[in-house]
């Protein structure tokens, strides 16, 4: 069992009787769902339907947590504040709490959890919970931050490199926050939020709601994030990716031989001998979890 900080990520702490009301008019999945003992992932979007941020969000009593990323929280934290009005909602960036990723075989039971997405609870002063994605993705956590690693520690997890954890996640086709998902350009569906519970079509009206039920039951989705298997020099996060000199994606983050891409559908099984990014080739597989046209 291994765990490291992802430093790329923050904490905003969500309070005040209209918390729930709130956040329920603004995000992509339901956030009633969110208790003391489960957690949600979901996508903040502008009123067109695009991405703008992900969002794991967990309750530490009458508190919600929201996970985002570290470099554009303060950003996020004005663009809601747009929309308080009157609502008896207050917003305060934590600093003082830090997230944490933990995997490994029998991780989830060292923090008294069984092994389903979203199953939340406290931990330390912060909260503790099954990636709401994906089982397989192990845990995040958050702690406060002066105690974090002895806390961990004394649960038996060894510290490991952000570099373990982000292969673990591209292995598992899972994108990071802005790293892989194309600020006011993609569409919801184009990441995977409907196959990994990230957004609700039940739940009613929320910003960008339109284009996102839109997208689905029209079927307009043309291109989806995958994984690729890099053959060559990892290409740089927004290198355009070619299938015989014709653009068809874009290269998102890699490491160690493997990475995400966005690429159009239509060419993914035209690409099965790989496709060009820079000096290098690429292999796209469609992630285990995911729905959508087979590329072997």
């Amino acid at each position: 069992m291994e765990f490291t900080r992802l430093g790329n990520r923050a904490v905003l702490v969500v309070e005040g009787e209209d918390r729930i009301a709130f956040l329920q008019g603004l995000i992509s999945n339901d956030i009633t769902k969110v208790t003391p003992d489960h957690a949600i992932w979901a996508g903040f979007l502008t009123p067109q339907g695009r991405f703008q941020y992900d969002l794991f969000i967990t309750a530490l009593g009458d508190s919600l947590l929201i996970e985002t990323d570290a470099d554009r929280i303060e950003a996020f934290v004005k663009r809601l504040t747009i929309f308080k009005l009157r609502s008896k909602v207050s917003l305060r960036l934590a600093p003082e709490l830090s997230v944490w990723a933990a995997w490994g075989s029998g991780v989830e039971a060292a923090f008294g959890l069984s092994l389903g997405v979203g199953n939340a609870a406290g931990f330390d002063g912060g909260t503790v919970t099954v990636d709401p994605r994906l089982a397989g993705a192990g845990l995040r956590l958050v702690l406060p931050q002066d105690r974090a690693v002895t806390s961990l520690k004394n649960k038996g997890l060894t510290e490991a490199s952000f570099d373990r954890w982000d292969h673990l996640r591209l292995s598992l086709g899972l994108p990071d926050g802005s790293r892989d998902m194309e600020v006011d350009t993609n569409l919801l569906l184009e990441l995977g939020f409907e196959e990994l519970g990230g957004v609700d079509f039940k739940k009613g009206c929320y910003m960008g709601q339109e284009n996102t039920t839109r997208s689905k039951h029209r079927k307009l989705i043309k291109r989806r994030l995958v994984q690729v298997n890099v053959q060559g020099e990892t290409p740089p996060p927004g290198t355009p990716i070619l299938w015989q000199g014709e653009d068809v994606g874009q290269m998102r983050s890699a490491i160690d031989g493997i990475g995400l891409a966005l690429v159009r559908l239509e060419k993914l099984k035209d690409a099965k001998t790989g496709l060009t990014c820079g000096s290098s080739k690429l292999i796209p597989h469609k992630p285990d979890w995911a729905v959508f046209p087979e590329v072997e």
